[in-house]
C-alpha cells in the first residue's frame, strides 16, 4: 500500500497492522530460511509497508511535539 492510503487510515488501525505485518513478516522469514516459501518478493513487499507505517508513526510523535 502507498503511504497516502496509509494517512487516511486511523492510527488505530495502523497500529493493528503493523503487528499483523510483524508477525506475517517474522513466520515468512522462518519459511523462507527452511525453503518451505519461495517467494521472496513478498518478504521484501512485507518489510516495506512495515517501514512505511514506522515512518507515519515518527511523523506523527513529531507532529505533537512541535505543536
Amino acid at each position: 500500500m502507498k503511504a497516502q492510503e496509509w494517512r487516511e487510515k486511523l492510527s488505530g488501525e495502523r497500529e493493528k497492522t503493523l503487528l499483523e505485518l510483524a508477525d506475517k513478516a517474522r513466520k515468512l522469514r522462518f519459511d523462507l530460511a527452511t525453503r518451505e516459501a519461495k517467494n521472496h518478493r513478498e518478504y521484501r513487499k512485507i518489510k516495506k509497508d512495515i517501514a512505511r507505517l514506522l515512518t507515519l508513526k515518527q511523523e506523527a510523535q513529531t507532529a505533537e511535539v512541535s505543536v
